[in-house]
């Protein structure tokens, strides 16, 4: 029994690395950490300094995913997938609020990180799980109702948010006035929030597998569904690990910023590159959580994952910068470039394509994938 207990006890510690690793690191960066800062002049010493504290973070993402995964089947969609959603952009939230009240301004990173996710997840991420379900199980079928609700709101808050500020007349950049940022602000958050009420209560059942879908989830059957250390069957265990595992990136990334904006500079980066570094981290975890979702024939919860970080990215982040930059006069530039419109504008008229109803195949990833890699080419030669 006590064999039985101890390895149980080791392999939760194991599981939980990440977490230990993230402790250990924010430990060091607000102690040590504060005198190394001073140092990123050098460029050897920045690179490992950027490397590491990255790579900690992903790890720690992909923490939070494990937890957010069990929750997901312990409390079933739509809920799972909005807990990891939420939890990622509260990561979104904090760098780009570091970023802006930080070290010198930078107006237009908060816009290259948005637009980079919105790339990232409406044709990276879309791109790669349709590709992998359909090569694994030809056509993938999902919830239509769903599909259109997401886009439905997800095409006009973009085109809001990242469009119409570079055509206002009332002020000489791509920004908004301060009366335009609170108004635009708050009905951003409003319809996010009417989105929230309709998909976990009045019409869940738009975000779940149809049950026309075929069932092919399959487990070993010497494998429990949550076999993932002590407590796995716990609620509760899972939430507070979920948080506690979220907390180190939080607090890294006022360092992490630092070193990002400073190597921006120093090395003429276009503004781009910095928002899909930070883009990457924050959707690590999401990218593995919808790549495992569709193998496994579950593509509803794949679209969940990428539709619902695209949207949550309006919904939540654009009010949340509006707001900062409003009460603390940081200047804020969210319209696009017009490359960077003509990319968005084709992604959802492709994506309303993509789902309009039939089954999923390779071409339609293919499309997507194409469209990434253009804008991963114009990010690096503008």
């Amino acid at each position: 029994m006590t064999v039985a207990k101890n390895r149980g006890f080791a392999r939760a510690v194991g599981a939980e690395l990440g977490l230990i690793a993230g402790v250990a690191t924010t430990a060091i960066f607000f102690t040590a950490g504060k005198a190394w800062l001073a140092e990123i002049d050098n460029p050897a010493w920045l690179a490992v300094m950027f490397i590491w504290l990255f790579g900690v973070m992903v790890w720690c993402s992909f923490g939070v995913v494990r937890h957010a995964d069990v929750l997901a089947e312990l409390l079933g969609e739509p809920y799972g997938t909005l807990i990891l959603t939420v939890s990622v952009i509260s990561i979104e939230v904090t760098i780009l609020a570091t970023v802006m009240l930080g070290g010198e301004p930078n107006p237009t990173l908060p816009r290259e990180t948005m637009f980079a996710i919105l790339m990232i997840v409406l044709n990276g991420m879309v791109g790669l799980t349709l590709a992998i379900g359909a090569w694994r199980h030809v056509q993938q079928e999902y919830n239509l109702q769903g599909a259109i609700a997401f886009l439905a709101v997800i095409s006009p808050l973009a085109i809001i948010a990242l469009v119409i500020p570079a055509f206002t007349q009332s002020t000489t950049d791509h920004s908004f006035t301060p009366l335009q940022a609170v108004v635009l602000g708050l009905l951003t958050a409003l319809l996010y929030v009417a989105f929230l009420v309709i998909q976990t209560t009045r019409h869940r059942s738009f975000f779940t597998q149809p049950q026309s879908a075929p069932k092919r989830i399959k487990r070993s059957p010497e494998v429990p569904p949550h076999a993932h250390g002590e407590g796995a069957g716990s609620v509760a265990y899972h939430a507070i690990l979920l948080i506690a595992t979220l907390l180190p990136i939080v607090l890294l990334s006022k360092p992490l910023a630092k070193l990002l904006d400073y190597g921006i500079g120093q090395m003429n980066l276009p503004t781009a590159i910095g928002g899909i570094l930070i883009a990457a981290l924050i959707l690590s975890p999401e990218v593995g959580a919808a790549i495992r979702a569709a193998a496994r024939d579950q593509l509803q919860r794949a679209v969940n994952l990428s539709l619902g970080s695209a949207l949550s990215t309006i919904g939540l982040t654009v009010p949340a910068v509006l707001a900062i930059s409003v009460l603390t006069g940081t200047p804020l530039e969210l319209g696009l470039e017009p490359v960077e419109m003509v990319l968005l504008a084709i992604t959802l008229f492709v994506c309303q394509m993509t789902f309009s109803g039939a089954p999923t195949n390779i071409l339609l990833a293919s499309v997507h994938l194409v469209l990434f890699l253009t804008y991963l080419v114009l990010a690096f030669q503008p």
